[in-house]
């Protein structure tokens, strides 16, 4: 019985994974089809059920190295080649090699930045996201193909625009810009009543123009980086927007000092054996 639940895998939380799976190849079929504002609301419903994916592990005690594995292999779908995609044949297929250029650098980005964050496991500051996340990067380009399919506008007649947002968004994703991460929140303490007011007044407006605010959400949430960066920092300088990071080169050294200890045996342990 025990060989049998080794070889099995937790059907709840990779259920969520698939679904989240299946919306963003669902968005590449509806762009091919043309139906770009399906494609841009499937992109979305990924974010939420690669949200509810981990959530759901960690609750239910159901975290897996299968399950970790498989909920990259997704996100490099759903946010990784849908976006890329999404925002190809909407807006850039007229710029020709420019225009696929631009969507490969967002899919480079989009590996990359997984590829970052899996190695950093048990690393990295849990209280911030070093670049961009993935899905929030997603959600800025899938949300300009929304916004400009809700107005009317031909994709074509802004190339540009679409190639310098989904390229940008693909540079940050493999920068070193910090982005909060609201892990930090007590989800499970207690509020004032006008929180619950103030709750329901975001979901009013989201629900007036979701298209608009939600892109106006996630491109200020793409410039926060940026703009921390450039105010906490006295002097900046290259380290500080790309390349290594000074704190993860720390940790890897100190590791490398203390290689023939059974702690650094551990903190190695713990990076090949990664949780969702």
């Amino acid at each position: 019985m025990s060989q049998s639940k080794r070889k099995g895998i937790y059907l709840l939380p990779n259920l969520l994974t698939t679904a989240g799976l299946f919306s963003g190849f669902f968005a590449v079929v509806s762009s091919m089809n043309g139906r770009f504002e399906a494609a841009a609301v499937a992109i979305f419903v990924a974010m939420i059920f690669d949200g509810l994916d981990g959530r759901v592990a960690r609750m239910t005690n159901t975290q897996s190295d299968f399950g970790a594995e498989y909920d990259s292999m997704a996100d490099m779908v759903s946010f990784g080649m849908a976006p890329a995609l999404v925002a190809y044949n909407w807006g850039l297929s007229e710029l020709g090699k420019l225009g696929w250029l631009a969507a490969f650098i967002y899919v480079a980005g989009a590996a990359l930045r997984l590829a970052r964050f899996n190695t950093q496991v048990g690393i990295a500051d849990k209280r911030f996201f070093q670049g961009l996340a993935s899905p929030a990067s997603a959600a800025l380009v899938s949300g300009l193909v929304w916004v400009g399919v809700e107005y009317g506008a031909n994709g074509n007649d802004y190339g540009w625009l679409v190639a310098i947002v989904t390229s940008a968004a693909g540079l940050l994703m493999v920068s070193n810009f910090k982005y909060n991460s609201f892990k930090e929140v007590n989800w499970h303490g207690k509020v004032p009543f006008v929180a619950l007011l103030i709750i329901l007044m975001v979901f009013v407006i989201v629900a007036t123009e979701p298209a608009l605010v939600l892109f106006i959400v996630f491109a200020l949430y793409a410039l926060a980086g940026p703009v921390n960066t450039f105010r906490t920092v006295d002097k900046m300088t290259l380290d500080d927007v790309v390349g290594d990071h000074e704190e993860a080169d720390a940790d890897f050294k100190d590791n490398e000092d203390d290689v023939e200890s059974p702690s650094a045996d551990v903190n190695a342990d713990e990076k090949e054996h990664k949780t969702s």
